[in-house]
């Protein structure tokens, strides 16, 4: 093999494994949650490794930090996260991989 050949394959293969970490992150299409102390988010593809923070989204502001689940690299299906209390206002899921903030969703609660 000529160092071409081996630098060649090398590039395709960073390439590869660049491609792989660009894979998108998010929320399921829903419009509404139903109402409860667990609110049910359906699938979550992340990145990594992260975190499904939920947050009061009263006025259209992020407000306090209602709940949280884990979720892990790729999708995750039936996430719910506990928030120990009816939401009876919209909320906004976040989901941050590493500290860093991957996606959000806005969610209108359902009475």
């Amino acid at each position: 093999m000529s160092i071409k050949t081996i630098a060649l394959a090398a590039a395709a293969v960073a390439t590869l494994g660049s491609a792989a970490t660009a894979e998108p992150s998010f929320f399921s299409y829903q419009y509404g949650l139903e109402n409860g102390s667990t609110l049910e988010l359906g699938n979550v593809t992340s990145v990594g490794n992260g975190v499904v923070e939920i947050y009061d989204f009263r006025g259209g502001q992020q407000g306090a930090l209602l709940g949280s689940e884990p979720v892990f690299a790729g999708a995750n299906s039936d996430v719910r996260v506990t928030i120990g209390q009816d939401a009876d206002f919209d909320v906004v899921a976040v989901l941050k991989v590493d500290g860093q903030t991957v996606a959000t969703r806005d969610y209108n609660i359902l009475d």
